[in-house]
């Protein structure tokens, strides 16, 4: 499977231009669904780009460490609005929750003290948290976005002080071995990208030391191929139980808040969001000194776009609109074809009775059978998402997807047993379509 050869072409000339204006030594641009790589292409010599070369991640490696936090949770060990001092015991900052440090609302600052954690070996995570101060609360937590790397950093203390391994060792196990990330690794293993800085007024390179981040290694330390990452998008798009179930990601990639006034960038439980027109994409995006890395993916389509350099910052637009533009190109030129229809079978005893017309003020309702589940919607409203049912007991029926998701609705029979009403949250549905009350 490929892309069209005109789209293919659109796409190559995106990652050219962007190479060229940015002055990025190289430049990586791969298009992924349902796990296979469409397109690669790449600009620039040093090195040529290639689907296995190593770049470094940066803070792509945040939505690994999310996925931890989230498995862990949905195994118990504790909750996303647990206060942090519960699980750092004596931290300065324990009164903000596991749930505002994943969506940046904790009001956390931006960095942990001391130099620039970036460009300087990584302290250890005993002195990661000795450092910590009152002081490092920048705002009131749910007020406003505010990224922070240090708060994945103390993410990752959680992840070790709650399990006894190391954030290491865990991503390995849990996120990296199960989705067959073999080139996705702590530290560089050839061949990989050297990272630059590009000299602003003579274009000459300067190499950019490769350090071990320590504990804030949640934040930014993995280093990756397109290849690997081309099964992390397949994963977003669509999970793999055995490393997280849809709901959780589903969760995960809702938003918790916006970035910006105009609600075209947000964050969820880990990944970013970014709205293009009616399209919403998940992923993330990182730097390391020397490298920048984007990750984008349409779930829907099970589309994705992974962008690779090898510069400290790409001129121009930057990285991030590249991506956009690339994943937006190919969705507008090659949209996913619809899954076929495929024949259902007849449903049978209390869903059968409960499908067909129903009306509420005025209003027609259409009920049908999927699988088990019962699917509500209102007549002629195919812009609004249908309301599904899990059946709990006989006649009661739990709300899981749509409006009236956690709603109950209850079934009302006649004297003789025949379905006469259905009552979600006091709305009242007829057969009878001058029925109002």
């Amino acid at each position: 499977m490929s892309l069209l050869p005109e789209t293919g072409r659109r796409v190559t000339g995106i990652a050219a231009r962007a190479q060229s204006a940015g002055r990025a030594p190289s430049l990586a641009l791969a298009v992924v669904r349902d796990r296979s790589l469409l397109h690669f292409t790449g600009a620039g010599e040093t090195p040529p780009p290639d689907p296995k070369t190593q770049y470094r991640l940066g803070s792509i490696t945040k939505t690994l460490t999310a996925t931890m936090i989230m498995q862990l949770r949905d195994e118990g060990f504790f909750g996303l609005d647990d206060l942090l001092y519960r699980h750092l015991p004596g931290t300065p900052v324990g009164g903000i929750t596991l749930r505002q440090l994943l969506g940046h609302v904790s009001g956390l600052q931006r960095e942990p003290d001391g130099p620039w954690w970036e460009r300087n070996a990584g302290v250890s995570l005993d002195r990661l948290l000795t450092d910590l101060a009152p002081d490092k609360i920048a705002g009131p937590p749910f007020r406003n976005y505010h990224y922070s790397n240090l708060a994945y950093g103390l993410l990752g203390a959680v992840l070790q002080r709650v399990t006894g391994e190391s954030w290491a060792d865990l991503v390995g196990k849990r996120v990296l071995d199960p989705l067959g990330m073999k080139r996705t690794t702590y530290s560089p293993v050839e061949p990989f990208a050297r990272g630059y800085v590009v000299h602003a007024l003579d274009g000459s390179l300067h190499e950019e030391p490769r350090l071990d981040a320590g504990a804030m290694a949640p934040a930014g330390q993995l280093w990756s191929t397109v290849t690997d990452m081309a099964k992390w998008a397949a994963f977003l798009a669509d999970p793999a139980p055995a490393v997280l179930s849809r709901e959780t990601i589903d969760e995960m990639c809702t938003p918790v808040v916006m970035q910006d006034e105009t609600w075209t960038a947000g964050h969820g439980l880990g990944p970013e969001l970014h709205r293009v027109g009616e399209r919403v994409y998940v992923g993330h995006g990182g730097s390391m000194p020397g490298y920048n890395s984007q990750l984008l993916v349409h779930r829907p389509s099970r589309t994705g776009v992974i962008a690779f350099t090898n510069a400290y910052g790409l001129r121009g637009t930057g990285l991030r609109a590249v991506a956009l533009e690339a994943l937006t190109t190919v969705l507008d030129a090659e949209p996913a074809p619809p899954p076929p229809w495929r024949p259902a079978p007849a449903p049978r005893d209390e869903t059968a009775e409960l499908c067909g017309r129903w009306w509420w003020m005025g209003s027609e309702y259409e009920v049908n059978a999927d699988g088990e589940d019962l699917v509500m919607a209102p007549a002629g409203y195919a812009s609004r998402p249908p309301w599904r049912f899990t059946r709990e007991a006989p006649d009661r029926w739990r709300g899981t997807a749509g409006a009236n998701t956690g709603e109950v609705l209850t079934v009302r029979r006649d004297p003789d047993g025949g379905v006469r009403e259905l009552e979600i949250a006091t709305f009242v549905f007829s057969r009878d379509p001058y029925h109002l009350a």
